[in-house]
């Protein structure tokens, strides 16, 4: 059979990242490349307690369709959750329960963009988001991040210049890939730029709360006067990926459209899942339980530092975050990164070329991500080694 794909799917490739992890799956193979939360920030025994008190209280709720907009006493948590830890939320503005994170951005884009739109975003940015809209048939056009977020004068320039700008995508805090936290001054340049211009900003925020140094920024969001910000929030960071539990906190007229859009994809978020992501929020110690990720990717994340410093010295430059999950590493520029990405997997790790994330992906690219909450430390120190060994070959 030929078969004849769509326009928005002929072309679309399948994520990098997707496909590293698909390869080296039950290998013995070190997890540079992943993005997962560190296993042992899972709260087993709590989601143990918590399903089976579910099973037996309140089976039918768990087990049932639910409506579309969520399980009401989690959407009512995170809503308070949000207005008093972070300032973020107007009365005009509803929160909704999705499938994750990616769902919200997904049904964003499809409640906002027709085929042809404009979508600006940071250069690099998150690959799954960058399908996202490639698969909608919107028109990505990059804006280069600077050590403090956007360039500014060229998302201006974007503005002025690009049709039917429908969306302006942002990680502001600890970005993925680069780390990279948007300083406050920027947010609020974002956000006046969008307000002149009359674009809506997708601010994704899933790394939010993992700030382990430093001080916290205001969310974008939480400047927001006039609804022109749709953000996106998940609980896959801090209490299990694999549940699926992501939020949306927009105007109500924007709400209202993405609800109509998530009926015709999934009905409405697994039920059990939303309940336990609220007993977690209500019957958990959720702020120790934040803490105690926030010391273990401080740990982790220093002790990838020490070792890229020691066995690669002032021959890369990198970031250093202050929260969040990615380092992003700049080679000599005598090194070639895609061969240097094989190498490395040839020898057992493997790390993400910088290429996965550039909105043109035929700019030049020579940098890698590395991830450090997945691997254990043993892995972090093994594995730099490796990359130093690798590094030194092109001496």
């Amino acid at each position: 059979m030929d078969y004849s794909f769509s326009n928005r799917i002929a072309a679309l490739q399948p994520s990098i990242i997707r496909e590293i992890l698909k390869a080296t799956s039950g290998q013995n193979v070190i997890p540079f490349s992943a993005g997962n939360p560190a296993p042992e920030t899972f709260p087993i025994e709590a989601i143990r307690t918590f399903t089976q008190s579910i099973l037996e209280h309140d089976p039918v709720t768990a087990l049932q369709y639910g409506i579309t907009e969520g399980y009401a006493p989690l959407r009512q948590a995170l809503t308070t959750h949000l207005n008093t830890g972070f300032n973020t939320g107007q009365e005009s503005d509803e929160l909704f329960i999705v499938s994750g994170a990616q769902q919200g951005i997904e049904l964003a884009c499809k409640v906002f963009c027709n085929e042809g739109d404009t979508i600006i975003c940071e250069s690099p940015s998150f690959i799954g988001s960058l399908n996202t809209f490639r698969a909608a048939g919107a028109k990505l056009v990059g804006v280069p991040m600077e050590t403090d977020g956007m360039d500014i004068e060229k998302l201006e320039h974007a503005l002025q210049t690009e049709q039917n700008v429908k969306l302006i995508y942002v990680i502001p805090s600890f970005q993925n890939p680069t780390g990279i936290t948007t300083s406050e001054e920027k947010r609020k340049a974002i956000y006046d730029l969008a307000k002149k211009y009359g674009v809506m900003i997708l601010e994704d925020n899933p790394y939010g709360e993992l700030r382990f140094k430093g001080q916290d920024v205001p969310t974008i969001k939480s400047m927001d006067d006039e609804g022109l910000i749709i953000y996106v929030g998940s609980f896959s960071k801090i209490l299990s990926a694999g549940l699926r539990v992501g939020y949306v906190l927009a105007p109500y007229e924007v709400v209202q459209k993405m609800v109509v859009a998530k009926q015709g994809e999934d009905v409405h978020t697994a039920m059990l899942p939303q309940i336990l992501a609220y007993k977690f929020m209500a019957e958990y110690d959720y702020d120790s339980h934040i803490d105690s990720i926030r010391t273990i990717y401080h740990r982790k994340s220093a002790l990838m530092i020490e070792q890229l410093n020691q066995h690669m010295g002032d021959r890369i430059t990198f970031t250093q975050p202050e929260g969040g999950l990615f380092l992003w590493c700049d080679l000599p520029h005598q090194v070639p990164m895609l061969e240097y990405a094989k190498t490395a997997a040839a020898q057992g790790v493997a790390v993400v070329p910088g290429t996965a994330f550039l909105v043109d992906e035929s700019e030049p690219c020579n940098a890698i991500r590395l991830n450090f909450s997945t691997p254990s430390d043993e892995q972090i120190v093994k594995g730099i080694q490796i990359l130093g060994q690798v590094l030194d070959s092109y001496k």
